[in-house]
């Protein structure tokens, strides 16, 4: 494998925000980004939870995937509308969607299957390697290293849009586009990529000044999950998530 089990001396923090008035903020932080999760959301403004409808132009909802019950972890897939059911509170507004085999949320230590956490069922390294911004599951496609989110008034079908978006990275060890966004033509917004964070976490998040974001290209590092990723003369750089932030979704016209 292309891991590298270490202990991280050294913690960075980059915070930065586009000087045109018109360009989106930008929030990233590598090592401990606890300062940089809050920053961005005071951005958003307050947490909305998880209760059907629109809540207003500001506010943000979250998912930590610890409240994932075991019928919907691994090594059983997620479905891509988990966090967008018409009751509290799983109406977050968000659907994610993978080209590959489907979505995992990764099994807690005490799981009645046995399996390993972290994604120790794909591969046994991993329970060693993925480190947990908020306890104890994490959240990837499996078979792909793509995701694309699409937003939703949280418990219908209506199309959405967001102010923005931002994630949890574990383990990001190269230099890639993490984050595309698109606006409800599907006209790009801009690629972002996150700071690398070997065997530590990583933030990226960007807000933009209107809710245009209708969805989001997420890449998991430059390969999907597997028990052999970075054999061969191959280097693949995985990586997982956790907690997702994003703008409290508004109806499109």
């Amino acid at each position: 494998m292309s891991k590298k089990i270490l202990v991280v001396s050294m913690l960075t923090l980059l915070v930065s925000a586009c000087s045109s008035s018109s360009g989106p903020q930008v929030v990233t932080a590598a090592g401990d980004i606890t300062s940089a999760v809050e920053q961005y959301r005071s951005l958003l403004g307050e947490n909305n939870g998880g209760d059907p409808g629109t809540k207003g132009p500001t506010g943000y909802r979250e998912i930590n995937w610890d409240t994932i019950p075991d019928e919907f972890s691994a090594p059983n897939f997620c479905t891509s509308d988990f966090f967008n059911q018409p009751e509290a509170p799983r109406a977050r507004g968000i659907v994610l969607n993978t080209p590959g085999e489907g979505l995992m949320v990764s099994a807690n230590a005490d799981n009645p299957s046995g399996v390993l956490p972290r994604f120790g069922n794909i591969n046994p390294q991993y329970a060693d390697i993925f480190k947990t911004f908020s306890e104890e599951k994490l959240f990837s496609p499996v078979g792909s290293n793509i995701v694309v989110i699409t937003f939703f008034v949280p418990g219908t079908n209506t199309p959405a849009t967001v102010r923005g978006f931002g994630a949890v990275y574990t383990d990001v060890d190269t230099d890639h586009t993490a984050f595309e966004y698109f606006d409800k033509d599907g006209n790009s917004l801009g690629a972002f990529q996150t700071p690398i964070a070997d065997s530590g976490l990583s933030f990226l998040g960007v807000v933009f000044e209107d809710a245009i974001v209708a969805s989001v290209e997420v890449r998991y590092g430059t390969g999907a999950l597997g028990p052999n990723d970075g054999a061969g003369d191959v280097d693949v750089d995985v990586a997982v998530m956790d907690n997702f932030i994003f703008g409290e979704p508004q109806a499109i016209e």
